[in-house]
């Protein structure tokens, strides 16, 4: 039924039935779309501030703290629900945070730093062992490219020869 044939009784109930039907579906897919786009720290932020919006409507209603009640438990379980859902984005972790105290900012320090731990870490206290293995059976040649150019020019230039001498 569409709404120019509804009822003008029924408008309101059928509005409020759609609100309350269509609400859950577009926060829902709106939450998730936000966590897939900003991480779920932007997604803690977005909860808040709807919990606030909530918590300070002003509501003429009988029921109004039992609607903010059910409207908070919506906001939550779909926040909830967005940031569990696999496609939701990392968030970044704060490097600052775990960065050792006194380390240096200063790209040429670091570089330093690190050519200084290098060389403290050489010669190695345990050498590379040298580990052989062998084929029983004996050897095959090995053969490096040079040699293996070198074989197929000879092998074209027999090929070239028996060619000419036919």
């Amino acid at each position: 039924m569409s709404l120019q044939k509804l009822h003008p009784e029924h408008v309101d109930d059928t509005r409020r039935l759609a609100y309350s039907t269509f609400a859950p579906v577009l926060i829902s897919s709106l939450a998730k779309r936000l966590a897939r786009s900003q991480g779920t720290k932007e997604l803690s932020d977005v909860e808040k501030s709807l919990i606030r919006l909530i918590e300070n409507a002003d509501v003429d209603e009988p029921q109004a703290e039992a609607m903010r009640e059910f409207a908070i438990e919506l906001v939550v379980s779909t926040m909830t629900e967005a940031r569990n859902h696999p496609d939701s984005k990392s968030d970044v972790e704060a490097v600052g945070e775990r960065r050792a105290e006194g380390r240096s900012e200063n790209p040429d320090t670091l570089e330093e730093q690190l050519q200084s731990g290098l060389e403290d870490s050489f010669p190695a206290s345990d050498p590379p062992a040298v580990v052989s293995t062998s084929i029983s059976g004996g050897s095959k040649d090995l053969v490096g490219t040079d040699e293996v150019l070198r074989r197929k020019k000879e092998a074209a230039q027999r090929k070239q020869e028996k060619a000419d001498a036919s």
